[in-house]
């Protein structure tokens, strides 16, 4: 089965203020969040670098032919590192840069720089903008030069309705931009569905499941109600518009990077064939994924 991780993260350090708050990596996977010390990453990464080589050894581990790299305010720009990992490891990996949209900046000079540097794909942290409008005309037009260079929007929405009408509007207007939405749709809130039917707005919009064992965390494995979650967004959209995310490392805190999809490929909730389509087949046809590496299957020392 193709297996293609279509929300993750990577970064060498943490270290940026978010809303006059410090987020800054320590030792040991932790980092300072909002002013408090948290387990940022596994233990084991005592550098606090959470690094494409060792993502890449996660994923051989786990059969995970692909990811794609999306970014979030919270980790501070990696734009540089990014372009290095994109060019390094062009077949497994496929990165999002992303603009600063804070502090008056101009999104759209920067993000149009980050296009020309090669990004095919853009990532707005759309729930952690304040002020912002996704349909404003400067926004507009940022969607409107990424589907003209049929760049990628990655977008992660706030949990209320407003965006969401935003959401709707930008796919009117830009009805050739491949769009996919994070989160599953904060698929433990009141408006999760309504970011869920998002995907029948227009040709070109997709779903992905990026921290959905967080979102369940405190159900925890083998997260019978993501798997439901699942049945119903299957049934709202289609399953041909759904796909699997980890939301790499941060997950991995709770679980192993395996069990961040495998509850989905042991469930009985699903068919086979809809197993491939979420799990891989989606977005090997979204992101064009290919050249993807035969991983087999390595036996655990304990089995």
């Amino acid at each position: 089965m193709t297996i293609i991780d279509t929300h993750s993260h990577l970064w060498l350090r943490q270290d940026t203020i978010v809303d006059g708050k410090e987020i800054r990596t320590l030792k040991n996977g932790r980092s300072i969040f909002f002013g408090e010390e948290v387990q940022m990453l596994p233990p084991w990464l005592i550098d606090g670098e959470n690094s494409a080589e060792v993502f890449l050894s996660n994923m051989d581990y786990a059969q995970v032919g692909a990811a794609v790299v999306v970014q979030e305010i919270i980790d501070g720009q990696q734009n540089d590192y990014l372009k290095r990992v994109q060019e390094k490891y062009p077949t497994r990996f496929f990165c999002m840069g992303m603009p600063e949209f804070r502090n008056g900046n101009d999104y759209l000079t920067e993000s149009i720089a980050l296009m020309d540097n090669g990004f095919r794909g853009i990532a707005i942290p759309g729930h952690r903008l304040t002020g912002t409008p996704l349909n404003s005309l400067g926004m507009i037009e940022l969607f409107q030069e990424m589907e003209r260079r049929n760049v990628i929007l990655d977008i992660c929405l706030a949990d209320n309705s407003k965006q969401i009408g935003e959401m709707a509007e930008v796919i009117q207007n830009c009805p050739d931009l491949k769009v996919a939405i994070g989160h599953f749709g904060l698929v433990t809130t009141p408006h999760w569905k309504d970011q869920i039917l998002l995907a029948n707005e227009g040709n070109n919009v997709m779903i992905e499941s990026g921290g959905i064992t967080w979102l369940f965390n405190s159900e925890f494995y083998p997260y019978p109600s993501a798997v439901r979650s699942i049945r119903e967004a299957a049934e709202l959209v289609g399953i041909e518009r759904l796909m699997w995310g980890s939301d790499y490392p941060r997950t991995i805190t709770a679980i192993t990077y395996r069990m961040s999809y495998d509850f989905i490929s042991k469930s009985s909730e699903l068919t086979e064939k809809e197993k491939m389509l979420f799990l891989g087949e989606n977005a090997k046809q979204f992101y064009g994924f290919n050249q993807l590496p035969e991983l087999p299957y390595i036996k655990n020392m304990s089995e």
